[in-house]
């Protein structure tokens, strides 16, 4: 009883495949702890009543991930692998139609498991394909990798996945709604979900309204705003004064209200966390509300992204030559 009240905890949202994704899912991207104490992290994680995980071939936590299902089910915190419900993504390396399915089948491999619930792909950008670190935080993009991307091609093999029975639920991940309107005017199976940098300051209200338009859900990475990820964080959620007197009047955490807010726009979060207690306070997001007033301080909260494309992928010889290029001139606040 006591594990069936833990899941009755997230709700699920039908997706447009017709299966179920928990709303609030565990992230597993670096930096990591040591692989033994990651796969004890993730356990706890199950136990506090995460049943939704999101890895990637890039993160270097599958297999932990794998491991940590193993042994919830060896202690009977799940009944079985389908009461967990596990995310992996596409690297660029592999997105070009002939890669795909090698590459889903050594993340699976990697997992431990027969299927993924959702396949992404990670980004809407091909790299050259060559040894990548094992070691996320020391991954380097050069801008000369980046190469054109075949998206039709390229989900027209993540199709293919899904009709295998590979992967129940397929989608992407940071794409523009311009990307995605091109990719739902070719695609046999639409995609499932969007996975995006989406929190408090980096607000989608472009891309919310266009994805319930079309029955994608969004799904917000960084909602916390990846805090100390060089790469892909900013302080501007965790260190805001809005959601910090919203917190203390309110008796919550910081993070619990940047969490709620994203959940009143509609969308899923994937929240991460190692520590114990945080983690667990991570998940009461669903018996309280934001007043209209509090919603309203929020949306006057400065514009600010953790995604710096133009770092990463922007070149005057490769594919995107600007920022509005990447993101097809979208505002995305």
């Amino acid at each position: 009883m006591a594990m069936d009240m833990k899941e009755m905890l997230i709700p699920r949202v039908k997706l447009n495949s017709g299966h179920e994704m928990p709303l609030i899912g565990m992230g597993t991207a670096p930096a990591l702890p040591p692989h033994d104490q990651l796969v004890s992290t993730l356990v706890d994680a199950i136990e506090a009543g995460y049943r939704h995980f999101d890895t990637a071939a890039l993160y270097g936590s599958e297999e932990a991930l794998g491991r940590a299902i193993v042994e919830a089910l060896q202690r009977g915190l799940i009944k079985s692998r389908e009461d967990a419900f596990i995310t992996s993504k596409l690297w660029c390396t592999d997105a070009h139609p002939d890669l795909v399915l090698p590459a889903l089948n050594r993340t699976l491999g990697t997992l431990g498991m027969d299927y993924l619930d959702l396949y992404l792909i990670h980004l809407p950008v091909r790299l050259k394909k060559k040894v990548n670190s094992d070691d996320y935080e020391d991954t380097r993009i050069e801008k000369e990798d980046v190469i054109p991307f075949d998206m039709i091609g390229t989900w027209q093999a993540m199709e293919e996945c899904c009709r295998l029975g590979l992967a129940k639920s397929i989608g992407v991940s940071n794409f523009s709604c311009t990307k995605l309107s091109k990719l739902l005017h070719n695609a046999t199976i639409p995609p499932a979900v969007n996975q995006v940098e989406m929190h408090v300051a980096w607000r989608q209200e472009k891309m919310l309204e266009f994805c319930k338009e079309k029955g994608i859900r969004v799904s917000a990475w960084s909602p916390l705003g990846a805090n100390g990820i060089s790469q892909w964080g900013n302080n501007a959620v965790m260190h805001s004064p809005v959601l910090k007197d919203i917190a203390i009047y309110k008796h919550k955490t910081v993070a619990q209200v940047a969490l709620r807010w994203v959940y009143e726009q509609g969308a899923s979060v994937i929240v991460k966390s190692f520590n114990k207690d945080r983690m667990k306070e991570n998940l009461h997001i669903l018996d309280w509300e934001l007043s209209n007033e509090e919603v309203t301080r929020i949306q006057e909260i400065p514009p600010c992204t953790g995604f710096n494309v133009e770092l990463i992928f922007v070149h005057p010889n490769g594919p995107f030559k600007s920022v509005d290029q990447f993101w097809d001139g979208e505002p995305e606040i």
